[in-house]
């Protein structure tokens, strides 16, 4: 099996209580330390066998081997991919099944990293997410007032719209909300632009 360590708990002796998103499942696997055993990481793509114990009601990783990325070696890079994950963990922790969508979504993105800027594939890549789970407003039709907007637009966590008078926030061209929402493209975006819209994706998923 393969899939992407999402989060990654110590227990007793060193051993690791490892959660990784697979194709059809969350999957939580125990760990036990040695000295032989290959690094894992938060973030991290791995080949990987669970070894169902009757004795213990979790299943126990074994096998692993790190499948690398491009740019595994970049540490701004590794570090915005970790961020996001471990936002991707949060969102999906009290999941078991999932669809192959997320798995494929996370592949795609690392291959975007590896050519694009890694905040602005995040942003796309997190925007296919919220059309993916139908939270994506098109409408565009303000939050905090059920106003129809119609020129000054804005973001709150989980990408809801508002109007920037309503919420008192940043403002942006509704035309590139727009492009944003329906391409799935940041390329209208200035760089302080993509800063602001990080920040609303760190909020949480």
């Amino acid at each position: 099996m393969q899939g992407y360590v999402l989060n990654i708990n110590k227990v007793r002796d060193e051993d690791l209580i490892v959660t990784i998103l697979g194709e059809d499942y969350i999957h939580r696997a125990y760990r036990f330390y040695g000295a032989r055993h290959s690094n894992i990481h938060i973030g991290y793509k791995i080949d990987f066998e669970l070894e169902i114990n009757i004795k213990s009601n979790m299943p126990r990783l074994k096998d692993v081997i790190q499948l690398g990325f491009p740019w595994l070696l970049d540490s701004k890079k590794l570090y915005l991919w970790q961020l996001y994950i471990k936002l991707f963990y949060h969102h999906l922790k009290d999941v078991d099944e999932i669809d192959d969508f997320y798995k494929n979504l996370l592949d795609d993105l690392v291959e975007r990293i590896t050519k694009q800027n890694p905040k602005r594939a995040i942003l796309e890549s997190y925007v296919k997410l919220c059309e993916y789970e139908g939270r994506l407003h098109e409408d565009f039709t303000c939050l905090l007032c059920d106003l129809p907007i119609e020129s000054e637009i804005s973001l709150i966590r989980g990408f809801l719209t508002t109007h920037a008078s309503c919420s008192y926030s940043k403002n942006f061209n509704i035309e590139k909300i727009t492009t944003l929402f329906s391409d799935k493209t940041s390329i209208d975006f200035d760089d302080d632009e993509i800063e602001y819209l990080w920040g609303i994706i760190q909020q949480g998923l």
